[in-house]
């Protein structure tokens, strides 16, 4: 019989890994853009588009969070998931994480901050989330699925 781990499909633990990944790759990019301070461009809109990213990410996520809260899980229906940001993204907190790591690198000008966000972002999206949307699959069975036909990023 196999050994299964009831804390491993945990959506839960999962995206909290999802965000270590990225706390660790935002210090890695700190550390290396500290020790090579290689600049993306010297032009005065990067502090406002920068900040523009971090007020985006700051709403998204928490929307995201207040959405999340209020799901009734009983009587599940596609309208349901599809509240909130969750009716344009099935991870808005992934995409509100990027956007503030990516809008601080573009504001701090910080070209490894930058090229980290994206990489930690991709890196998430393959692993993380793939495993996370596996787990709601098996838990909420055709409305998910049907909520991932619906709604594609």
């Amino acid at each position: 019989m196999e050994n299964i781990n009831p804390h491993k499909d945990k959506v839960h633990i999962i995206l909290a890994h999802s965000y270590s990944v990225y706390f660790l790759f935002f210090l890695t990019g700190v550390l290396l853009d500290i020790i090579f301070k290689i600049k993306i461009l010297n032009f005065y809109f990067l502090i406002p588009l920068g900040s523009a990213f971090i007020l985006l990410a700051s709403i998204l996520i928490l929307w995201a969070q207040k959405t999340s809260r209020n799901l009734k899980i009983e009587n599940l229906t596609v309208k349901s998931f599809s509240k909130g940001p969750y009716s344009i993204t099935r991870s808005p907190t992934h995409w509100g994480l990027f956007f503030l790591i990516f809008g601080f690198g573009i504001m701090a000008n910080a070209i490894f901050i930058v090229i980290f966000s994206i990489v930690a972002f991709i890196l998430t999206k393959i692993i993380y989330l793939k495993h996370e949307e596996e787990i709601l699959e098996k838990k909420y069975g055709a409305t998910y699925m049907e909520y991932k036909k619906e709604v594609k990023l």
